[in-house]
C-alpha cells in the first residue's frame, strides 16, 4: 500500500503527462495485484481441497494399516526401514495415475541405485474398492516395461497396498495428498513423496516425470534423515492443476501479470532515482 501512495503522490508532482500516466498505471497495477491476493488467498491445510500440502520433517503415524497383494495386513510405518518413495494412485484412474506410475518405473530403471537395497517404493491406492487383481496386472505391466531393475521389483521392493477409507485418509492427510472424489473417479495431483528410514517426510517430487539425479539426491537425503527443498517450486507457481481437464496448465495470466507489474515497478524506480538533467540558464 505504501508503494501505491508513493506512486499517486509522485504523479501529482511531475509535469510530464507521459510520466504521470506511467506512475498512475503502476499504482493501478499494484491495486489489482492486492485485490487478486485478497480474493485468492494462499491455500493452507484447511482450505486446500485438491493438491499437495508439503509436510516436510513430519512423521508418518504408527497406526496406519493396509494390506498387500497377498491380503496380509501390514503396518505402513513398520515396513519403512530404508529410504522409501511413496505414491498415491488408484487402479482405474483415466488421468494422471498411469503417467505417474510410468514415470516412476522409468526413473527406477534409469537410476544407478539398487531398488530393494538403497531404497524401496510403496504405492498406495486411494480407492477402497480397488480390485487387487487389477493392481497386480498394472504392476506386472510396469515390471515388463523395465530393463535394468525388474528383478528387484519382483523381490517385493515395490510394495503395493490398499485398505479401507479410514486408513487411506490417515495416510493422505499425513503426507499432504489432497484429493476429491468425482463420480467414480478422483480428482488429484501428481506427486511422489520420499520418506526416511524413520518415516520422516523429507522430499516431494511433483509431476509425472522424474530425473534420476533428483531421485538419487532425495534418497541420499532421506538416508541421512535430512529434508530437502522442493525443486519444482517455480514450476508449481507457473503451473496449476485443471481439475476438469485432469492435467496441469500454464498460468499465462499470472506470469504475464507478474512481468507487466515488474516492468512497471522497474520503470517507476528509474523515474524516482533518475537525476534530472541540468539546464543552462542565461541572464
Amino acid at each position: 500500500m505504501i508503494l501505491i501512495y508513493i506512486c499517486i503522490l509522485y504523479s501529482f508532482n511531475i509535469k510530464n503527462s507521459y510520466m504521470k500516466i506511467i506512475s498512475l498505471l503502476t499504482a493501478f497495477l499494484f491495486l489489482i495485484q492486492i485485490s487478486n491476493a485478497q480474493e485468492n488467498p494462499i491455500s493452507n491445510d484447511k482450505v486446500l481441497e485438491i493438491g499437495i500440502v508439503e509436510h516436510l520433517n513430519e512423521y508418518i503415524p504408527d497406526d496406519i494399516v493396509f494390506h498387500n497383494f497377498d491380503s496380509v495386513d501390514v503396518n505402513l510405518k513398520s515396513i519403512i526401514d530404508k529410504p522409501t518413495v511413496i505414491s498415491f494412485v488408484y487402479y482405474t484412474c483415466p488421468g494422471l495415475c498411469s503417467p505417474l506410475l510410468n514415470g516412476l518405473a522409468e526413473v527406477i530403471d534409469r537410476t544407478d541405485m539398487t531398488l530393494g537395497e538403497d531404497y524401496q517404493v510403496i504405492t498406495i491406492s486411494i480407492e477402497p474398492e480397488d480390485i487387487i487383481e487389477v493392481g497386480k496386472e498394472k504392476k506386472k505391466n510396469l515390471i515388463t516395461s523395465m530393463e535394468n531393475n525388474s528383478d528387484f521389483v519382483n523381490q517385493d521392493a515395490w510394495i503395493w497396498l490398499k485398505g479401507n477409507q479410514e486408513n487411506i485418509t490417515k495416510a493422505t492427510n499425513a503426507l499432504g495428498f489432497q484429493y476429491k472424489k468425482d463420480g467414480k473417479d478422483y480428482i488429484h495431483a501428481a506427486s511422489i513423496m520420499v520418506v526416511s528410514p524413520k518415516a520422516k517426510i523429507t522430499r516431494y517430487l511433483h509431476g509425472t516425470y522424474f530425473l534420476p539425479f533428483d531421485l538419487k539426491m532425495a534418497v541420499s537425503e532421506a538416508k541421512e534423515e535430512r529434508s530437502g527443498p522442493t525443486i519444482s517450486k517455480v514450476l508449481k507457481f507457473c503451473f496449476s492443476y485443471d481439475a476438469e481437464g485432469k492435467t496441469y496448465v500454464f498460468n499465462i495470466t499470472k506470469i504475464t501479470g507478474i512481468i507487466i507489474l515488474g516492468g512497471a515497478l522497474l520503470l517507476f524506480l528509474i523515474l524516482i532515482f533518475k537525476k534530472p538533467k541540468k539546464t543552462n540558464s542565461t541572464i
